[in-house]
């Protein structure tokens, strides 16, 4: 298991090292290359791993940040690519004072980083909103495609309601297109801080899940577009719904194989699975669900109460502790079929390899 706590040492004339607990951290893999990025006391960090997530090198510190959206599945996100690796997050100047400012940002954008050199160095490409403020909820999602695609998204306060917007790039991270509307609920808001996720296929579609509101309920759905532009008409995620008058701060996870979306996903007090042709199946209780598909199928951990991560295995009827006191755990899928988890603790980030 690879952790980082407090004070890493690290060479004299490299990044500097964090001081604090690392949080929220995201993991990425792609070309047979595997990082992770979290969040830490005003800087963004990288970690790389040279073998395949069995363990991680010392971070490499991307950014000093003045204000960074951290906590709630906020933090930064990471994509690899062809070209590049990417890191996104939310960031400003000035804490919100407001009654739900939470050590948000009063002016966060969704800013970028790009490394050339496997995440050794990064250099700062500009925002990804191209309206100033947009993003200070600081809930977002980015994913890595074929051909040095990007995508990422974003809940947006630029008018009235929260909307869901967001961006790509063609050229791993160097330059980001118009932002476009991906979903504006007719209720006039969709739910107002659970986070997105996304996903590119093989095939370079692009698919987005968000937690709506709609009618009183607060759902789950997924739309996919094959331009980055233009979105299909959204699909609720499971059979039943959650009336309620409130935000979670829970948006689940997904994943793609071969045009189905199998999903995960809190209702109330429970953990759902959703899979193409089957009835949505409740897994536990618990909250802040993360999935991961592998050799087997569907992986899904979360975490129980209000500490403790969770996982479920392909094949098995009840789910084994991951880490006693560990929480926000984050999936991804390695290119062997194995799935690589991460999660936050007190002490700071930990990972294992679910074999």
């Amino acid at each position: 298991m690879f952790l980082f706590a407090f004070l890493l040492l690290m060479n004299s004339d490299g990044p500097t090292a964090p001081v604090g607990p690392m949080r929220q951290p995201q993991v990425a893999v792609s070309n047979g290359q595997v990082g992770m990025t979290y969040g830490g006391p005003g800087a963004i960090y990288f970690a790389a791993s040279p073998d395949q997530g069995r363990s991680f090198g010392a971070p490499v510190k991307v950014a000093d940040t003045a204000v960074l959206a951290l906590g709630r599945h906020r933090g930064p996100r990471l994509a690899i690519t062809d070209s590049a690796y990417v890191i996104t997050a939310v960031a400003g100047a000035a804490k919100d004072t407001g009654p739900h400012a939470h050590g948000l940002p009063a002016d966060g954008n969704l800013l970028a980083w790009r490394s050339t050199d496997k995440g050794k160095t990064w250099s700062y490409t500009g925002p990804v909103n191209d309206e100033p403020g947009s993003a200070r909820e600081g809930l977002h999602a980015m994913a890595a495609g074929p051909n040095g695609k990007v995508f990422a998204v974003w809940l947006d306060l630029r008018t009235k309601g929260t909307k869901l917007y967001g961006s790509q790039s063609s050229d791993g991270g160097k330059t980001w297109s118009k932002n476009v509307l991906v979903y504006e609920s007719p209720g006039g808001t969709i739910c107002q801080c659970c986070h997105p996720s996304t996903h590119i296929d093989a095939q370079g579609n692009i698919w987005v899940m968000w937690r709506n509101a709609l009618d009183g309920s607060r759902d789950l759905y997924v739309a996919k577009s094959t331009d980055g532009v233009h979105f299909e008409a959204a699909a609720k995620q499971g059979e039943a719904t959650w009336k309620l008058d409130a935000c979670p701060m829970d948006g689940g996870g997904f994943y793609v194989e071969n045009g189905k979306v199998t999903s995960s996903w809190r209702r109330e007090s429970d953990v759902f699975l959703s899979e193409p042709g089957k009835p949505e199946r409740r897994i536990a209780a618990g909250k802040d669900s993360s999935i991961a598909k592998g050799r087997k199928g569907a992986y899904v951990a979360w975490t129980r109460g209000t500490s403790g991560v969770e996982l479920l295995t392909p094949g098995s009827s009840q789910p084994r502790v991951l880490s006693p006191d560990g929480s926000f755990v984050n999936l991804t899928s390695l290119p062997d079929g194995s799935v690589l988890a991460a999660w936050e603790t007190p002490r700071g980030v930990e990972s294992k390899r679910l074999d």
